[in-house]
C-alpha cells in the first residue's frame, strides 16, 4: 500500500500527548503496511518504550533518536545546536530517499523554539516532502510559518498534569 497524498500534520501545545499521537498514527501506519519513520531530535539518553516496540515492528517502523543526553543547556546552545544541525541533515536525507511512508520529526519544533534548527531549515524540509509521504512535525511552540503551511494542526492544552501533584515521568507511560 501506498499513500495517495503525503499531508503535513502539526502537533504542538503545553499538554502532554505530542509524540504519543504520532506514535498512535505510526501504529495504524504499520498496521496497513507503511513503512515509518520517527526522527527524534534533542531526545538523546536513555532508550523509551518507543524504541523497544519499533524493534518489534522492524522492518516497517525504524526510530532515529539524537541529542545529548539530559535537556538543552539553554545558557549556551552551540554544542546542541551542532548537534541538531548533524541531525537535520541526517533527517532530511532519509525523509527525501522516498523510503518511507510516514516521516515523523518528534521535538523538531522545540528544537526550532531553543534556537537548534531555523525556521527556515523546517519550512525547506517541508518543500522537499516527497508527495505521497506523510509528514508529522512534533514539539511546543509550533512556529507560526509551520503552522501556515501545515494541512492539518491539533494543539494539546494542559489542563491538569499528575507531575505537577509529583508524580515523575513513568517507565512505560512517559518514557
Amino acid at each position: 500500500m501506498t499513500l495517495e497524498q503525503g499531508c503535513i500534520q502539526v502537533y504542538t501545545g503545553n499538554g502532554k500527548g505530542k509524540t504519543t499521537a504520532s506514535l498512535g498514527l505510526a501504529l495504524r501506519a504499520v498496521g496497513r503496511g507503511l513503512k515509518v519513520c520517527m526522527f527524534q531530535f534533542i531526545k538523546g539518553g536513555g532508550r523509551y518504550g518507543e524504541h523497544l516496540a519499533a524493534e518489534k515492528l522492524a522492518p516497517l517502523m525504524t526510530i532515529y533518536q539524537t541529542g545529548k543526553p539530559g535537556w538543552v543547556n539553554t545558557e549556551d546552545i552551540a554544542e546542541d545546536r551542532r548537534v541538531s544541525q548533524n541531525a537535520f541533515v541526517q533527517a532530511q536525507e532519509l525523509l527525501t530517499s522516498g523510503e518511507f511512508d510516514l516521516f515523523i520529526c518528534d521535538e523538531i519544533n522545540g528544537a526550532v523554539g531553543f534556537g537548534l534548527i531555523d525556521v527556515e531549515q523546517v519550512l525547506g524540509l517541508i518543500n522537499r516532502k516527497p508527495e505521497k509521504t506523510e509528514l508529522v512535525l512534533t514539539g511546543r511552540n509550533a512556529h507560526d510559518r509551520v503552522i501556515e503551511v501545515a494541512d492539518l494542526v491539533t494543539e494539546m492544552r494542559e489542563v491538569k498534569h499528575y507531575y505537577n501533584a509529583g508524580v515523575p515521568a513513568r517507565t512505560g507511560i512517559e518514557m
